[in-house]
């Protein structure tokens, strides 16, 4: 499976936001990537190249390549309700992103590893599959065999974030994706209109 494994400071810096989560590279250097760093005069942007950017943030968000997020974007512009808000609840409902969400894994990367490597199940049966698609109502959980990986439970006791769209149980090590998250619910901070008006070109 393709995903991106470069540098992520980078790439923080380039959108101006910690897109990974905390990062200490990027609090020393919040400004744009280059070689004459922060002195270099930057243009005022095109309305494409802002559109571009807006969509390349929400993709390294997710950790979702071009093909990928174009059919997203597909399927949500052929759906009832607003594209935009759409297009983010389907990249929402990802196992990978809910995995991460749930707090079994400390990032997205680490998400779509434990659920490649068999450690996850939906609804009782492993899947294994990042990008399969939740309904609401689906039980995600670690299978029985994982539970004690050391790496699910630092994390899980790492996590301090709530949803309310999904519930957990950590003594039974399942989450209830309770429902389809509204965009108001969803924290990143992904501007959706501008990606519509980019692929509607």
């Amino acid at each position: 499976m393709a995903r991106y494994i470069g540098p992520k400071s980078k790439i923080a810096r380039k959108f101006g936001e910690a897109i990974f989560g905390a990062d200490k590279a990027f609090e020393k250097r919040n400004y744009p990537p280059g070689q004459h760093g922060n002195n270099r005069r930057r243009g005022k942007k095109s309305e494409y190249a802002v559109q571009l950017l807006e969509k390349q943030k929400a993709k390294y968000t997710y950790g979702i390549l071009e093909r990928q997020f174009r059919n997203i974007f597909e399927k949500a512009s052929s759906s009832k309700g607003v594209t935009g808000e759409v297009l983010l609840q389907l990249c929402e409902s990802r196992l990978d992103n809910v995995v991460y969400r749930l707090g079994i894994a400390t990032s997205r990367n680490a998400a779509r590893q434990l659920v490649s490597h068999r450690h996850i199940t939906v609804n009782g049966k492993i899947v294994n599959i990042s990008s399969f698609s939740l309904n609401a109502g689906d039980v995600v959980g670690v299978r029985e065999k994982s539970k004690s990986l050391q790496s699910i439970t630092a994390s899980l006791e790492a996590n301090t974030s709530v949803y309310d769209w999904m519930t957990w149980n950590s003594e039974t090590y399942e989450g209830n994706f309770v429902s389809i998250p509204q965009r108001e619910q969803i924290p990143e901070n992904i501007k959706e209109q501008l990606i519509v008006e980019l692929y509607s070109k």
